[in-house]
């Protein structure tokens, strides 16, 4: 019997922890993440600036995937809206290919988005609550596709069951509200794959969800990763759903990384004491270690 979120039940077949097993070729630029620092000036009663994040420097190959590990206040949040363009670093520099995303401003942020997309924490607060689904998932790839409407309620219902929604005519109709949080955050993915982005950013994609739902979300972004090619920035807490998903993991304690490598070394030979202590605070005692026998 295996744990909810055991990594071997959450990885899809062939995958291997070393990377994508199969992933078909793809030209997707690499990330680029060198030195950045975001320092915050002081507001009101703060008497001193805060520096959320503190000379962040790694690099997400074509198809790899990372993981930022770290409690609330970490720094992790701050790094993604650096690497999605919504804020620029006070110093250090972030490319993705040939573009450095700092330098953008409207209309190249906007063709920086087609490439570069999110997966929201709330899956609640993701959907506009008056659209359907159809609508949502369609807005992207009309606006960064050039989509008629007929083609994009196509695009709409393959996404749909790309990601598990079926049958997708009868997903497409509905409103958030007749939706479970699982399914509503597979339409949050079903968007983020609407323009056939090559990197995903996924801010705490489990977090709000009931942990019987969990595993699901982790198994369709580790399925989507190995079938498309894509790179994955995968942002958490939660070492263990780290293991799932990611080859190498970067520990992040007060905007510094303090740890990184292999994500299955890392948690199985943890070396500074703050990744102890998240180890520590994993409630499953099969987090850090292979996955027990089946019975």
């Amino acid at each position: 019997m295996t744990s909810e979120l055991d990594p071997a039940a959450a990885r899809p077949p062939g995958a291997a922890d070393g990377g994508p097993a199969g992933a078909p070729s793809r030209a997707v630029p690499a990330l680029v993440v060198d030195a950045v620092t975001k320092t915050y000036a002081a507001r009101g009663r703060r008497k001193s600036a805060v520096t959320a994040v503190d000379h962040v420097s790694f690099t997400i190959e074509p198809g790899a995937a990372i993981g930022l590990v770290g409690a609330s206040g970490s720094g992790k949040s701050t790094l993604a809206k650096m690497i999605s363009g919504s804020q620029r670093p006070t110093t250090g520099s972030i490319r993705f290919g040939d573009t450095v995303v700092e330098s953008l401003h409207a209309r190249g942020l906007r063709e920086y988005h087609r490439s570069v997309q999110m997966v929201f924490q709330d899956p609640y607060g993701a959907l506009n609550p008056l659209h359907t689904v159809a609508y949502t998932v369609s807005r992207p790839c009309q606006n960064f596709l050039g989509l008629s409407a007929t083609k994009a309620l196509d695009r709409v219902h393959e996404l749909l069951e790309t990601v598990g929604l079926a049958p997708p005519e009868q997903f497409a109709a509905k409103l958030p509200h007749q939706l479970s949080g699982g399914q509503r955050q597979r339409v949050v993915v079903a968007r983020a794959l609407a323009c056939d982005p090559e990197l995903i950013i996924a801010d705490e994609p489990v977090s709000m969800l009931d942990v019987s739902l969990r595993a699901g979300i982790l198994r369709l972004l580790a399925r989507l990763r190995e079938q498309r090619g894509l790179s994955l920035l995968y942002i958490t807490h939660d070492l263990l759903s780290a293991r799932v998903v990611t080859d190498q993991i970067l520990v992040l304690n007060k905007g510094r990384v303090v740890e990184r490598g292999q994500t299955k070394h890392v948690m199985q030979h943890p070396q500074d004491d703050y990744t102890i202590r998240l180890l520590d605070a994993v409630a499953t005692p099969y987090a850090a270690q292979e996955p027990p026998p089946a019975s």
